[in-house]
This record gives structure tokens, sequence and C-alpha cells, in this order.
């Protein structure tokens, strides 16, 4: 064993943190939305529906086929209709 060899086997071998699981990283989301008044759920629209969104203004019609700009026109629609009546 030379010098080298010696000085490097007395240093532990640093641990590194086991990766999250797909499930555990779900569970983090989740909760982390819990905290932040948020729910988390899935809502089928119809191709009318869509429409209405873009009629309204709060969509695009070119980002129609975009779920996140949906998601926002959604959101944008329920801040206009919802926070009147809270």
């Amino acid at each position: 064993m030379t010098t080298h060899d010696a000085k490097t086997a007395l240093i532990p071998p640093t641990k590194q943190p086991a990766p999250r699981s797909a499930a555990a990283e779900r569970m983090q989301a989740h909760r982390r939305r819990r905290r932040a008044g948020l729910r988390c759920v899935v809502v089928q629209l119809r191709e009318k529906e869509i429409d209405v969104l873009v009629r309204k203004g709060v969509l695009n019609a070119d980002a129609r086929n975009d779920r996140y700009a949906v998601r926002d026109a959604l959101h944008a629609h329920f801040d206009r209709t919802l926070t009147a009546l809270a």
C-alpha cells in the first residue's frame, strides 16, 4: 500500500442521498400544493367550452391545443367570475 492509498483508505466515502421515487416526488408536490391552498383536479373540456374561452378573450385561438395555455385561460376565467362571489 502506498502512502497515498493509506490516506484515502482512512477517509470514508461520501454518502449520496438515495434518489426519490416518483411516488415520493408526487407526494411532495401534493403537500406543497395543499400548504398553498391548492388542489389538483382533472377537468375535461368540450371543444365548445374552449371556443368560449377564446371568445371571452382569455385564450388565444392559436393556443387552443396547448394544455398549459388552456389551464391559464381557465384560471383567468375563474378569477373573473369567482372572485366576485368570494
